[in-house]
């Protein structure tokens, strides 16, 4: 097997917990090795400037095939 297929990347979707994206990577036979955040921002103009303010955050999972 093909060391891409020994890893995925899971995103918990707008609709599903952290804890529902869980067991989603269980289900699908992979243990979860890290967690990854990132900002999700906006931008907003104030006049001449744009400035960019958070308004939410994208919650990803890299996981591993189980043996």
């Amino acid at each position: 097997m093909g060391e891409s297929k020994r890893k995925l990347i899971f995103e918990v979707k707008e609709d599903e917990t952290i804890d529902e994206c869980l067991d989603r990577i269980e289900k699908e036979g992979y243990t979860p090795i890290r967690r990854m955040e990132k900002p999700i921002f906006q931008e907003k103009k104030n006049g001449s400037s744009v400035e960019y303010e958070p308004i939410g955050r994208q919650i990803i999972f890299e996981a591993k095939k189980k043996e």
